[in-house]
């Protein structure tokens, strides 16, 4: 892939939450949600990221927003650094990074009707007349699926699918660059999903938009994602080109996830690696390599030492002491 301009760099990313105890309150620990994670994205890029439930990958993308504020670590959009930015000074960087979120209900507000829900980012960041603004909405309810008369309609009259549409309407309302998209297709049925995926691959080819591509599963991601950061408890354990990844996964954690990916043909069959134990506590995490304790390679160094993400093949990068 041609190397293209960075739109938004994270470096050293944490998000640590305190634990408090007692009558005062006293910290007594923290939960370890996002510890140390790195990567870029391009611009009309797709980075999906991936891991099982409680890994930090909401997280992540919910402190790039800066819905929450970091522990520590800088995040760069276009090489100026936000993740210190107050309220009022990320105003001017809301309108280039939207998001669409996993619940295309609970994200919606059920007493405004589609249409003020999609016009509702222009009349924050545009000045258009009543006029404009109606044409520009009804554009785009066409453009993601809907029909302009559905404007009138509120939340509640939509299916699931057309509910995610209609958020994915208003993140393109005010032509972002770079919309974060926290597992859009998971509460939605199959069929439904690869139509999702679909606009949102098309939308990216006509706006050059690039997406954040935050999901647990791994056919989907690899559908429509450039590379794939894989994360377990609060790191990126591997991250790569998709089909490099898939076809060269050089993490026991990404071996075991591709493992388990369904493969559309009766005569073939892959053996899925079953792992062992369970998910540790993001409160009292292993020392050393985090996977160590369901690792069927781990060694004595992978209980002692954090293995560093290093490159191992052109944009191949992987946190492991012995690579596969």
């Amino acid at each position: 892939m041609t190397q293209k301009k960075s739109l938004l760099e994270v470096k050293d990313l944490c998000k640590h939450y305190p634990i408090r105890k007692g009558l005062l309150s006293r910290i007594a620990g923290y939960v370890y949600a996002v510890d140390g994670v790195s990567f870029s994205i391009h611009e009309g890029e797709t980075l999906g990221l991936v891991g099982e439930s409680g890994c930090g990958k909401s997280t992540v993308g919910r402190t790039i927003l800066k819905l929450i504020e970091p522990t520590r670590g800088e995040i760069l959009w276009q090489g100026e650094r936000i993740d210190e930015l107050s309220r009022s000074e990320m105003v001017p960087y809301r309108k280039e990074i939207q998001a669409v979120f996993q619940d295309p209900y609970s994200s919606l507000n059920p007493r405004m009707r589609a249409a003020d829900i999609v016009s509702e980012p222009l009349r924050n960041f545009e000045k258009l007349s009543q006029e404009a603004g109606r044409e520009r909405v009804a554009a785009l309810f066409e453009r993601v699926g809907l029909r302009p008369d559905q404007m009138v309609r509120y939340p509640h009259e939509f299916s699931g699918g057309q509910r995610q549409r209609l958020g994915i309407a208003r993140a393109l309302s005010v032509k972002p660059k770079l919309i974060m998209c926290d597992e859009p297709v998971s509460a939605l049925d199959v069929s439904v999903q690869a139509q999702v995926i679909n606009l949102l691959g098309d939308l990216q080819q006509e706006f050059g938009v690039s997406y954040l591509f935050i999901a647990h599963d791994l056919a989907v991601v690899k559908h429509i994602s450039h590379r794939i950061a894989v994360m377990y408890l609060g790191r990126i354990v591997e991250l790569a080109e998709t089909q490099e990844l898939f076809s060269h996964a050089a993490h026991p954690y990404t071996e075991a996830l591709l493992s388990a990916v369904p493969i559309p043909d009766p005569k073939h069959q892959r053996k899925q690696i079953v792992l062992g134990g369970d998910v540790p506590s993001p409160i009292n995490r292993p020392s050393g390599c985090h996977f160590h304790t369901r690792c069927p390679y781990a060694q004595k160094i992978c209980s002692s030492q954090v293995p560093k993400l290093e490159e191992i093949s052109p944009n191949h990068f992987v946190s492991c002491h012995f690579k596969l």
